[in-house]
């Protein structure tokens, strides 16, 4: 009997699965057992014909266990474990004991990329033993610094190495790129809409959540997408965050450090956005770790998705459970939604007149409830441009991403130097116990903050939301403490629900 490491998906997390091979005599028949799902079953046919090509034929009864027995297993990550260890059972190879294989086999014999090789990275460092991967996977693994991995073309070149006829070139670790992508749109393309500009400038700064509120045309979806370009690069810590993401969904790494961008439809469902099927997979509000998850339209979304991100939005994370068990994604997001301000789209337009009656406008109002509107920490109301104002602002050009993003990304740097010994990255993050005692608010600032809260009927967490806000205008301008002005700064785009 032999015995080859490969591994399974739980979540994020690789699992190391043990892959026990052994033949008897009598018929062929080839039996798969240790909850494999259908692709790890099919296994079986893309394993017997890549064999074939390197001349080893399998005779007599083989019975394939994946342990640990409990543990469900499913993908192609396990064809190569298979069949390295039959190749050992056959006796025509020797595997290194401890290793990590994983990938999936063509039928003659070449390897495919598969999902999952970041987080067997990760495993493989932690355990200490050599990681081997198909070549495609290769790039992936070399930004996990400290493992030692080896890239494989095909189960040919593999079963030389090991008989010693030729020897494989590890994989080399390469620090990512820091290119400078140009944003699309740019700032300096967006005419107006200067207290909009500004709010999307805060937002950045401190990772806070954004909801604009405007007539059709009014350019939210612009400047939404906009907002990615402002955004500082990944550090690499939240790099390897979303690399982990990115391989565990099977999505290649796109190279650079820019931010994940996800804009979801309003006909989406709750497991496509919060995570789940049968496999238990991340869903777009993981996708976007990291990053920005935009949801246009954001009153047409089902209420009952809208529910669900009310702990990924507080908490950072999502647990997803099922009959299968319960896995934790992380989804520390920058959540941007839009709306129309009405049903018609027209409420407070200064050309269009609106045909909603008051109780149409409060239904649609309605449509969003009082705990995701708390958890929202800026409105911003985005009106239309009249076309004069159109013309007359194409004279000057606005400022650029550029210059937007370097005023962020100095923020970033003060709130990482202040917070990051606590664990955190950015102000959005922080909890209560830090909130009240570290965030540097003025006796000014407390006064104003202290006699104007309760007129704007202020729940606890919307006033930890303002004071957040007002902690990242500081680190725009500079300041260590959060001045009045700060605070009423910050109050101005916090309301008492929907804006309209």
């Amino acid at each position: 009997m032999s015995s080859v490491h490969g591994i399974t998906l739980r979540g994020i997390e690789a699992v190391r699965v043990e892959t026990e091979v052994e033949i008897t005599g009598g018929l062929f028949s080839m039996s798969i057992v240790g909850l494999p799902d259908a692709a790890v079953r099919e296994s079986r046919e893309r394993v017997r014909a890549a064999l074939r090509t390197e001349g080893l034929q399998i005779r007599g009864r083989v019975a394939i266990n994946l342990a640990p027995a409990d543990l469900p297993k499913e993908g192609a990550l396990l064809d190569l474990p298979i069949a390295l260890g039959l190749a050992a059972a056959l006796g025509a190879v020797s595997v290194p004991e401890g290793a990590l294989f994983l990938g999936e086999l063509s039928l003659d014999g070449r390897l495919r990329r598969v999902r999952g090789a970041v987080p067997a990275a990760i495993l493989a460092r932690k355990l200490g033993v050599p990681l081997y991967v198909p070549e495609e996977n290769a790039r992936e693994v070399s930004l996990v610094s400290g493992v030692r991995a080896y890239a494989v073309p095909d189960l040919a070149t593999l079963l030389a190495a090991f008989r010693g006829a030729s020897v494989l070139s590890p994989v080399e670790p390469v620090a990512p790129e820091d290119e400078d992508v140009r944003p699309d749109p740019d700032f300096s393309d967006i005419r107006g809409q200067a207290s909009a500009r500004r709010a999307l400038e805060i937002a950045a700064a401190g990772h806070h959540n954004v909801l604009l509120v405007g007539s059709p045309g009014s350019g939210k979806t612009m400047l939404a997408r906009a907002l990615r370009g402002i955004l500082p690069p990944l550090s690499d810590a939240e790099l390897l965050e979303t690399l982990l993401v990115q391989s565990s969904a099977g999505s290649p790494y796109a190279g650079g450090r820019a931010r994940p961008f996800r804009a979801v439809h309003h006909t989406a469902s709750t497991v496509s956005v919060c995570g789940g099927g049968h496999s238990v997979s991340p869903g777009e509000v993981t996708l976007a770790h990291r990053g920005v998850l935009f949801l246009d339209e954001f009153t047409e979304f089902r209420r009952d998705l809208l529910e669900a991100l009310r702990q990924p939005l507080e908490d950072g994370q999502i647990t997803v459970s099922r009959a299968a068990g319960s896995v934790q994604f992380p989804s520390r997001v920058l959540l941007v939604a839009a709306c129309n301000p009405c049903p018609c789209g027209w409420y407070g337009d200064p050309v269009e007149r609106c045909s909603c009656s008051a109780s149409d406008v409060d239904r649609y109002r309605r449509k969003l409830s009082g705990p995701i509107i708390d958890r929202i920490d800026m409105y911003v109301s985005v009106p239309r441009l009249l076309p004069e104002e159109l013309m007359s602002v194409g004279d000057t050009t606005p400022e650029d991403s550029a210059s937007i993003r370097a005023r962020v990304r100095k923020a970033r740097e003060a709130q990482l130097l202040r917070w990051e010994p606590s664990g955190f990255h950015c102000n959005a993050e922080l909890p209560e116990r830090l909130l009240r005692k570290s965030i540097g608010l003025s006796a000014e600032a407390r006064a104003f903050l202290s006699g104007i809260a309760g007129s704007l009927r202020l729940s606890g967490r919307g006033i930890s939301r303002v004071l957040k806000v007002a902690r990242s205008i500081a680190d725009l301008a500079g300041s260590p403490d959060i001045s009045r002005a700060h605070a009423a700064e910050a109050l101005a785009y916090r309301k008492g629900g929907l804006p309209v």
